[in-house]
């Protein structure tokens, strides 16, 4: 996965002078599509959904990503100048029971450089599953909020909302979504993001292949 993501972005860096704006997912497994062919992960998704437009979509998903990992990539990815920047990071720091100030910390860095750089950072908030503790998982919900209010970034609240916990929707580890999972990410996420990038009318996703 993560050698995929280096072909994806090294094409994506020698296409800078591409024309149209750019808007580049930083994700997990989740953002990569885990289990699933790339053209059934979200920002495939909204790739094809947005190629009547100028808009371009970058996905910088890499399986097993943490907040820390975000910080050592951003920089990198800044280099061909996108407009957007979605931070889709934080699931796995959350598995691994990372403090939230760390998690905090990592996120608030890493908007400070993608507005340094001229690009604009969005937020896409995560929870955590009702076995980790009623503290934790408390702590760790607020950390996206507190940090898109004190920095005033863009918030989706959650990343996965009505997808997770659904045997239907995800795969049988029951944490990665199945494609028709991944289509619903893509709808929150057009909406979350069409205003944002003055779309109108926001576009709706195309029916599934083979649908009648």
């Amino acid at each position: 996965m993560r050698y995929r993501w280096s072909v994806v972005l090294l094409m994506w860096l020698a296409a800078v002078a591409l024309r149209g704006e750019t808007v580049v997912f930083l994700g997990d497994s989740i953002t990569a599509g885990y289990g699933l062919d790339e053209s059934e992960a979200y920002p495939a998704l909204i790739q094809a959904t947005l190629s009547p437009t100028t808009w371009k979509v970058v996905n910088a998903g890499v399986s097993g990503d943490t907040t820390a990992g975000g910080v050592r990539r951003v920089a990198w990815l800044l280099k061909s100048k996108p407009d957007l920047v979605v931070i889709a990071l934080g699931a796995n720091d959350g598995l691994r029971g990372v403090p939230t100030a760390q998690i905090q910390a990592n996120l608030q860095q890493m908007i400070t450089v993608i507005k340094a750089s001229g690009a604009r950072p969005l937020l896409v908030g995560m929870q955590m599953p009702p076995n980790y503790g009623t503290d934790y998982r408390t702590q760790f919900a607020t950390v996206w909020p507190t940090v898109a209010t004190a920095s005033e970034v863009p918030l989706l609240p959650f990343l996965l909302e009505g997808v997770a916990a659904d045997r239907a929707l995800n795969q049988a580890d029951g944490i990665h979504p199945t494609a028709a999972g991944q289509r619903i990410i893509a709808e929150h996420l057009l909406k979350f993001l069409g205003p944002l990038m003055h779309l109108d009318p926001i576009p709706r996703l195309a029916p599934p292949a083979g649908s009648p």
